[in-house]
């Protein structure tokens, strides 16, 4: 089975009560709300077969002019995705290349993802090589304009051949976030304390600007740990960003630095950081 989940995992359920919820406080947008198939079309691009035998497929979201869907780890108001692709046939792993997000700031509340359009590339290990692919992809995830609707989708495609490359499939490839290493980063180092429901985390980077508006997100490797908003402030070359983490038992807790991942977004694109050493 091959079920790949969001860091914040939330289920089916959670999103028609987010849904519901949203109704009750705009109930006069709500009434104007459409239903998914207006707002959102998705399909599958087969793509090709890489010099490393791996084959790059995507999966294509076109949203009406304005609405947006979210990233894998969309902050504490947006909807983190979720996929499942048990029903998959001769696919042995599948790998994401999420491109940089862009953030939104609605009414003081920030998100991270996507508006109008999202090519999200899916790298495809095939079990057997010499035989066919079938992908078989079930998504829930949020879109979201004056309200969030949850949309739930269920793309397949059959995959036989070399196939050839794609220019939407590439566009999104060359938009993938930098490694710190190709930003000029210097170093990064993460400074842990205890708080009375989990951990405070501060990051000090010392990495050259990247644009306007920079955000900094933080990931764990516990997608059962909340992550806040971070705080980032920059002096010259060195930007610091503190968050909060709770986990589920809300109390501190041991903290893998190496599941920590760290992405600095800006108007420029994105950078992104795995690891996170203590000084």
């Amino acid at each position: 089975m091959l079920i790949l989940r969001a860091m914040t995992p939330i289920r089916r359920p959670a999103l028609l009560a987010l849904s519901a919820l949203l109704a009750v406080l705009l109930p006069g947008v709500a009434a104007r709300a459409t239903s998914q198939d207006e707002v959102l079309a998705a399909s599958v691009l087969t793509g090709w077969t890489t010099p490393e035998g791996t084959h790059m497929a995507a999966l294509r979201l076109d949203l009406a002019p304005g609405w947006k869907t979210y990233w894998r780890s969309p902050g504490d108001a947006g909807i983190p995705p979720q996929f499942d692709w048990s029903g998959s046939v001769n696919v042995k792993a599948v790998r994401l290349h999420w491109p940089a997000p862009s953030v939104f700031v609605t009414n003081g509340i920030q998100t991270i993802g996507y508006r109008n359009q999202l090519i999200l590339p899916v790298e495809l290990v095939p079990g057997d090589p010499s035989q066919p692919m079938r992908l078989a992809a079930e998504v829930d995830l949020g879109i979201c304009q004056e309200i969030c609707l949850p949309a739930s989708l269920d793309l397949a495609a059959g995959i036989d051949g070399p196939g050839a490359p794609d220019a939407l499939i590439q566009g999104a490839l060359k938009k993938q976030p930098r490694s710190g290493a190709e930003a000029g980063l210097t170093s990064i180092t993460c400074h842990v304390e205890p708080i009375a429901d989990g951990l405070r985390l501060t990051a000090t980077i010392a990495l050259p600007g990247q644009g306007k508006g920079e955000t900094v997100a933080f990931e764990t490797g516990d997608p059962s740990v909340w992550v806040s908003e971070a705080t980032a402030s920059r002096k010259g070359g060195v930007l610091t960003a503190v968050t909060e983490l709770v986990p589920p038992s809300g109390q501190p807790f041991a903290l893998d630095r190496s599941g920590v991942t760290v992405t600095v977004i800006s108007d420029k694109g994105a950078v992104e950081m795995r690891g996170c050493p203590g000084a």
